[in-house]
C-alpha cells in the first residue's frame, strides 16, 4: 500500500526537468490572453501559445524558485499534473521561451 508521500516522490522522479532551475528567456514577452498567454521571442521571432493560465502563472514565477518542482509547488499545482507541466516546459525550453539558469 502506497502512501501519499511515496506517490508524490514517484511523480517527481518521472521527469528530470522538475529538478532544473528555469527562467523565462530575457528576450521573451508574455501577452495575457483569455486562454493563457502568447509568448513572443524577440530574438527568434517565434510565437508560442501557453494554453492554460496555470502555465502562465508558473512561467512568470520560475526565476523566483530553485527548480521547476518548487515553482509548481508554490503555484499550488497538484502533483498529479506535474508530469504534464514538465513535458510542456520541456517544449518551451526547446522553443527557447524558457531557459536553464
Amino acid at each position: 500500500m502506497a502512501c501519499a508521500v511515496s506517490t508524490e516522490l514517484t511523480v517527481r522522479a518521472t521527469h528530470p526537468l522538475l529538478a532544473v532551475a528555469l527562467e523565462l528567456h530575457p528576450q521573451v514577452a508574455l501577452r495575457p490572453e483569455p486562454f493563457g498567454a502568447l509568448a513572443y521571442h524577440y530574438g527568434t521571432r517565434r510565437l508560442v501559445f501557453l494554453k492554460h493560465i496555470d502555465m502562465v502563472t508558473v512561467a512568470r514565477s520560475l526565476a523566483e524558485h530553485p527548480s521547476l518542482e518548487a515553482a509548481l509547488a508554490a503555484a499550488g499545482i497538484d502533483t498529479s499534473r506535474w508530469q504534464s507541466f514538465a513535458v510542456a516546459f520541456e517544449s518551451l525550453r526547446a522553443s527557447e521561451v524558457v531557459r536553464e539558469r
